[in-house]
């Protein structure tokens, strides 16, 4: 259905939809990169693709053909450069409550064990890095490690993770009620700090999978004990034993 006409443009009940879907689109792209150099390449795009339209509607054929060319290497290189960036912003989108619907993690028993096993690991200042896979898979991740396949206990988290284990270095994954593997090397942050607190190689770990991949990695500091977790790119801190499951459960369920 025509709505109204600008010149030599007829705007359609379509065209308005169409340009309402592509702004909204651009915005939350925009404000997933709005703290990064991509944001800046984003600009050109945009005013790459708006002279590009102006000089289809004005008929220079040949300008309008340099500026697509242009306008396909610009998103290539764009794609290739800001890699990283794409991630957040596809972790952004996975993580939206509708895409939720579709995929959720099972929460079990197998939690309690996994507490129970953190808990005696902090209290004897024995280091851990265990991740809960999400909505994605991490099968590059898993293929660092061990495989290994096995029911998920308090036992055998406290047998991987000693330190005379040759798995005890590294991380374990899991899925659901399932050990996938253990000593498995995670992606490290570029961030050195979190805050006033310096990251060890541990935090760094688990901050830099939770920065690409939809998961939630567990932390137990050797140094300290402390109990901490990654999400999204965020660490939350010392956490109290009493609140661990309560927190870890709402995350798994909830994000």
């Amino acid at each position: 259905m025509e709505l109204f006409k600008i010149g030599f443009l007829t705007i359609t009940t379509f065209d308005l939809l169409d340009i309402i879907i592509v702004s909204t689109l651009i915005y939350y792209l925009y404000r997933a990169l709005k703290n990064t150099v991509a944001v800046q390449i984003l600009f050109g795009m945009v005013i790459i693709i708006a002279l590009q339209f102006i000089t289809e509607a004005s008929n220079f054929r040949s300008l309008n053909w340099i500026l697509r060319t242009i306008s396909d290497v610009w998103l290539l290189a764009f794609v290739i450069l800001f890699q990283p960036e794409l991630r957040k912003l596809l972790l952004i989108i996975t993580r939206n409550p509708v895409f939720r619907l579709f995929v959720k993690p099972k929460i079990s028993e197998s939690l309690d064990e996994v507490i129970d096993a953190v808990k005696e690991l902090s209290a004897k200042h024995i280091g851990a890095l265990i991740v809960f896979m999400r909505s994605q898979n991490v099968q590059m991740t898993i293929d660092t490690g061990i495989p290994m396949q096995a029911a998920i206990s308090k036992e055998l988290l406290m047998s991987i993770f000693n330190t005379k284990s040759p798995l005890h270095d590294g991380a374990v994954i899991i899925n659901n009620d399932i050990i996938l593997a253990a000593r498995c090397v995670l992606p490290l942050t570029s961030a050195t700090k979190y805050g006033n607190k310096n990251l060890g190689t541990r935090h760094r770990a688990a901050l830099g999978l939770s920065e690409q991949v939809d998961t939630l990695v567990l932390i137990v500091s050797e140094e300290t004990g402390g109990i901490s977790l990654a999400d999204g790119g965020e660490l939350i801190l010392n956490i109290p034993d009493e609140q661990l499951f309560s927190i870890i459960s709402s995350k798994l369920i909830d994000a």
